[in-house]
């Protein structure tokens, strides 16, 4: 058959279309925030995109705040695999109403977990230090570094979020007027050295952490129990924010941790927008891998390597067993 000429052009640009419906993948950017949880997640991603679903995903710097309000304001980067998003609810709640962003799934299955810890071997010894008036009952055991009449209790590191929840409540439970002061312990690693520390000798150690951690995957902690539960309104009113001047109570909920990715990528990039919704740690399992990274200082890329070769269980569960072939001739 002849071919016209106006008629060609029509027939390459059809056979065009076929052949990119038929591509499984595009091109984007994934955030590698700077903590490493978040930093294995990202890579870990990027390997399976890439080289299961022949996506061409990059690896651009992240932070938790800066990271959504760019993705909300601009629409990078495309993904942000793990934003703890209790800190700035509010304002990824107005960008999915806006469709600017959405809710891919949840990066940790357990959701974040904070609180005012004490060892283990404490409550063991006192079963009662499992709750706050317990704590207060023994607070002479929680000797200050510094000072002979004050009582130790570590803080969140200045100019984190959790500085300004863990600050509130130390003020609702008036731990002052049992001679507690709240120690800035400079940053991440000081206030994970004061823990290994007080366990390497035994002693008494009272503050805030979460989890996941490798320091709770080494370290046997209770959570303290304040005797109230979660009051998650007075938590997102008045415990997060730093102008609430009469905190009250309450424990921390738990935190959702999450993927946000842009709506358009979620649109152009259905396949990759699946994945996400499938993958997700337990807390158990990234305590383990982030104790994995700190005993052999690991960076997200090594970890990620180590976790796809030792727990194809794990992420095999995410993808079809097509994709798992590629992965695996891949690694």
């Amino acid at each position: 058959m002849k071919i016209m000429p106006s008629v060609l052009p029509v027939m390459l640009l059809s056979a065009f279309s076929i052949n990119a419906s038929a591509a499984d993948c595009g091109s984007f950017t994934i955030a590698d925030m700077n903590w490493n949880s978040a930093s294995l997640i990202a890579h870990v991603d990027q390997f399976i995109l890439n080289n299961g679903y022949q996506c061409d995903a990059e690896l651009i710097a992240g932070d938790s705040v800066p990271t959504g309000v760019s993705m909300i304001e601009k629409g990078k980067p495309d993904v942000a695999p793990e934003l703890w998003t209790n800190g700035i609810k509010e304002a990824l709640d107005k960008g999915v109403a806006e469709k600017r962003l959405r809710y891919a799934g949840k990066s940790l299955l357990d959701g974040g977990e904070e609180g005012f810890w004490v060892p283990a071997y404490l409550v063991k010894q006192y079963p009662e230090m499992a709750t706050i008036e317990g704590v207060i009952k023994h607070a002479d055991l929680f000797a200050h570094p510094e000072s002979d009449t004050k009582h130790a209790f570590y803080g969140c590191p200045a100019g984190w979020t959790c500085q300004i929840t863990a600050e509130h409540l130390f003020n609702a439970l008036k731990l002052d007027e049992s001679g507690f002061e709240l120690i800035d312990p400079g940053s991440g690693a000081g206030l994970a050295g004061t823990i290994s520390k007080a366990y390497d000798r035994n002693q008494a150690w009272f503050g805030y952490y979460w989890s996941p951690t490798p320091v709770l995957g080494k370290y046997n902690m209770v959570k303290v129990d304040f005797g109230t539960g979660a009051d998650v309104e007075e938590y997102r009113n008045c415990t997060t924010q730093p102008d609430c001047v009469s905190p009250k109570v309450t424990m921390y909920p738990p935190s959702p941790v999450q993927t946000i990715t842009t709506e358009s990528f979620a649109q152009r990039e259905p396949q990759a927008f699946e994945y996400f919704a499938k993958r997700g740690f337990t807390n158990q399992q990234m305590s383990t891998l982030l104790a994995w990274m700190e005993d052999n200082q690991a960076d997200g890329e090594a970890a990620m390597y180590h976790f796809l070769e030792q727990y194809p269980k794990t992420w095999k569960a995410w993808v079809s067993s097509d994709v798992a072939a590629k992965i695996e001739k891949a690694l």
